[in-house]
């Protein structure tokens, strides 16, 4: 069975966070938020600008994202 690919952003993305000692729980949590975000911009979010950030977390207030979780869910993709 081959494994897939991954991009040099999400390799370092896992590479930081295991560094960090991150549980595996957690990593999944921020690779879901980085996707969710890369998602809403329709492109990888290396290049995300402040006002798309901003953009971004007016989307998930606006989809009735808890505000607690809009701040973690940012910080997890930002």
């Amino acid at each position: 069975m081959s494994e897939k690919p991954i991009s040099p952003l999400r390799q370092r993305m896992l590479e930081d966070m295991s560094m960090r000692r991150f549980v595996p729980d957690t990593q999944r949590e921020y690779v879901r938020a980085v996707k969710r975000l890369a998602t809403f911009l329709g492109r990888s979010p290396d290049s995300a600008t402040p006002e798309e950030l901003r953009a971004f977390q007016l989307h998930l207030t606006e989809t009735g994202v808890h505000p607690n979780r809009v701040v973690k869910h940012c910080v997890r993709a930002c």
